[in-house]
């Protein structure tokens, strides 16, 4: 009986690995050291088993924002392959916050030494290490200042992200002033945003839509509930995406079936 019970024993020790391989990984907060600073994030793996490479979205909170005020916003109901991260920020100094009390990113090259852009690279190392990469489906979403400093990975990280989607958000010269690769951009604006005034906003659009040689003539392009979007053609192969509702400064949940929508079509025209 002794050697049964042995045996057996053996028996699951050996399977346990191959089962490990093959179950579901669940969504987990992960910590990174960022030159010597504790940061964290969670990631979502795919829910849907590929043997491909897997695309990555990033999706940053705004001012004030924790990783559980954005992780409701389920991405993987329109893209169950891909991993999904949602990063924390750290106390950020803002024109609304001068004391830097509320968690928030960086909004300008050498802000807070560049401490968010570092973190984002840390995770996509992480990431690479922990799944199969689709280098070409690497994506960033954010709202409000998480949507500026999405503005700016898309400036310093242009041959990282494959296309950005901020919302609520304004990027002043950061967009138009530089020498970056050009990449397809959604901006989702609401008319009677409190926060953002909607005339900046297309301030920053026509700034982008200037930057990467779009028509300046929109088309028709999707809708979703009360979201409207049209889109710009670009010469440069780096088209954007306006996409309009009538609310406030929210970030609206129909805007997750637009940004993926978005995703996919512009990896499928590059």
């Amino acid at each position: 009986m002794r050697l049964v019970r042995i045996v057996f024993i053996h028996i699951v020790f050996l399977m346990l690995p191959v089962f490990t391989v093959f179950a579901k990984e669940q969504a987990a907060v992960t910590e990174l050291t960022v030159e010597g600073e504790r940061r964290e994030a969670m990631i979502v793996p795919p829910a849907k088993r590929t043997e491909k490479p897997v695309p990555v979205i990033l999706v940053f909170h705004g001012h004030g924002g924790t990783i559980e005020s954005v992780e409701r916003y389920d991405f993987q109901k329109y893209w169950p392959e891909a991993v999904i991260v949602y990063p924390q920020g750290l106390p950020t100094v803002t024109g609304r916050d001068p004391e830097g009390k509320q968690p928030g990113w960086q909004q300008k090259v050498a802000a807070s030494n560049d401490r968010d852009i570092k973190f984002v690279d840390a995770i996509l190392r992480h990431l690479r290490e922990r799944f199969r990469v689709d280098d070409a489906r690497v994506f960033a979403t954010g709202h409000s200042n998480g949507g500026v400093f999405t503005y700016l990975l898309g400036m310093v990280r242009s041959k990282v992200f494959a296309a950005i989607a901020p919302s609520a958000a304004v990027a002043g010269g950061l967009w138009a002033d530089n020498d970056a690769k050009p990449i397809p951009v959604m901006h989702i604006a609401g008319r009677n945003d409190n926060v953002v005034p909607f005339e900046n906003q297309q301030k920053t659009l026509e700034a982008v839509c200037r930057r990467n040689a779009c028509e300046t003539k929109g088309i028709p392009w999707a809708t979703a509930g009360d979201l409207t979007g049209t889109l710009y053609p670009s010469k440069a192969g780096a088209s954007v995406v306006s996409v309009v509702h009538p609310g406030s400064h929210k970030y609206p949940e129909n805007a997750i079936e637009l940004i993926v929508r978005f995703f996919k079509e512009r990896v499928s025209a590059g």
